[in-house]
């Protein structure tokens, strides 16, 4: 039987193995820190280590390992995944997932499907894909871990699960067009293949297709996608308990002023943050955790 039904906490993760993922967390420097910092204790250490495995896998996803270590290292996590689910942490990040996996059952598909999303970009580069194939991308890096963060809320309910899948698309989506520029730098395109068609774009250049003229139609259409899905969890949100979906409200203001902005610039792709901007944005994050009534 996996650890998450035996109801036994195996290999609890000590001081330091806690002051690892805290430190991992806060070096990320996330809208996802902002959104979970003030969560009771033992909600906070399991989405703190939730986040800590993500920040892992991706981290060897887009990381200076060759394609094939690369898969390696994520072939490797897969089997830490594993091994946790029998009882046997390992290491800080699995030591500090394991209580939270009994705790709020935290289902290992899930786990699995992110590093299935990370080897697609292991595998890569991602260059315009189908919709399908987006949708399937979105799922696995984003959705998935909506997924594991909704039980941890203490919403693990089908309005939870609805919130989730959604939200968790509306924040890629929000991420692909907000990297647009700097996911072409390193090859990638995530834009999808029918929208850039729709555009009359034939390019297959990442770069190329980020310096066409007519990429403003296809970050319009692809805003259209993630405005749809940010209506549809935040439809779902209105049947959750208001309490343990507070997080992922905030993390849905932060990422909605992301599209606004784009929006705002006539869809054309936005240079990041930096310097005083970037500190009006990090003061905005907190404004609207205190807005939401976190504190």
């Amino acid at each position: 039987m996996g650890l998450a039904q035996t109801n036994t906490i195996i290999a609890a993760p000590g001081a330091s193995d806690l002051d690892f993922i805290r430190a991992k967390v806060q070096a990320a420097g996330s809208s996802f820190y902002w959104a979970m910092r003030f969560l009771p204790p033992q909600k906070r250490a399991a989405l703190f280590a939730i986040y800590a495995f993500c920040r892992e896998v991706d981290d060897i996803a887009d990381g200076n390992l060759s394609r094939e270590d690369k898969v390696v290292a994520l072939d490797r996590w897969r089997r830490k995944i594993e091994d946790l689910y029998a009882g046997r942490a390992g290491d800080e990040i699995t030591r500090a997932l394991a209580p939270a996996v009994v705790t709020y059952k935290l289902r290992k598909k899930d786990f699995i499907a992110v590093i299935e999303g990370m080897e697609t970009d292991a595998r890569g580069p991602v260059v315009a894909p189908s919709l399908e194939e987006l949708d399937l991308y979105c799922d696995r890096v984003a959705s998935a871990v909506g997924r594991l963060c909704i039980h941890a809320f203490g919403e693990p309910t089908p309005a939870g699960e609805r919130v989730a899948d959604r939200l968790g698309r509306a924040l890629q989506l929000t991420n692909i067009l907000r990297d647009v520029d700097e996911d072409a730098e390193i090859g990638r395109l995530y834009l999808p293949v029918e929208y850039l068609a729709q555009a009359g774009i034939t390019a297959t250049s990442p770069l190329e297709v980020a310096g066409d003229e007519r990429l403003p139609q296809v970050i319009a259409a692809v805003g259209a996608m993630a405005e749809q899905a940010f209506a549809d969890s935040e439809a779902a949100l209105t049947l959750c308990n208001k309490d343990a979906v507070r997080p992922a409200v905030i993390m849905m203001r932060v990422y909605r002023q992301h599209l606004d902005r784009l929006r705002a610039n006539a869809w054309k792709p936005v240079p990041p943050l930096r310097g005083l901007a970037r500190l009006k944005a990090n003061v905005s994050k907190l404004w609207t955790a205190i807005h939401t009534g976190l504190f």
